[in-house]
């Protein structure tokens, strides 16, 4: 079994549910150990569009990352994630940020995720559960990525994860 970290966000709709969908059908296929806290923060790149709901989660999977890949793709698009441009507004973001100390570069998937290292909206979430993840390329923990960073902006916690999954569903597989 590998250990992954899966980063969520969503921009459109009904924030929270295109999150509590998502997560359903990822737990329907591997073992989400452990969910973020809610984080609603601004855009990057693009500003024009409504704040994201953004989590991390930690799952234990035997898929290959190509076929964890595709599990993601095909969650996005069963959601009714439409193909757009750089960093436009989404229904659902699903993107694998680690996969055990993998370091996978094609070019349908790159793990570690390629901005990781420059992004708050991941780090933040990514810290609170793995801040003692060590990044297979720099050799620097979550927590010391996440500080480089400086003063951190736009990131606001926006429910717990336990109260998040307590309002779900019914999210199974979450321990």
């Amino acid at each position: 079994m590998a250990i992954a970290y899966l980063g969520l966000g969503s921009n459109l709709g009904d924030r929270k549910q295109n999150l509590v969908q998502a997560l359903e059908l990822v737990s329907q296929q591997v073992a989400v150990e452990q969910l973020s806290s809610i984080y609603e923060t601004e855009p990057v790149g693009y500003k024009q569009q409504p704040l994201f709901l953004n989590a991390v989660c930690r799952i234990s999977t035997k898929l290959s990352t190509e076929q964890l890949l595709g599990l993601a793709k095909g969650i996005e698009a069963k959601l009714g994630r439409i193909p757009g441009f750089h960093n436009a507004p989404r229904l659902i973001d699903i993107d694998i940020l680690f996969y055990g100390d993998e370091v996978v570069s094609s070019r349908e998937l790159t793990i570690p995720h390629p901005h990781l290292a420059e992004r708050a909206f991941v780090l933040v979430p990514l810290a609170e559960i793995a801040p003692g993840l060590i990044h297979p390329e720099n050799g620097r923990t979550v927590r010391e990525l996440l500080n480089k960073l400086g003063i951190v902006s736009g990131v606001c916690k926006w429910a717990e994860a336990e109260e998040f999954v307590n309002r779900r569903q019914n999210v199974s597989g979450i321990c």
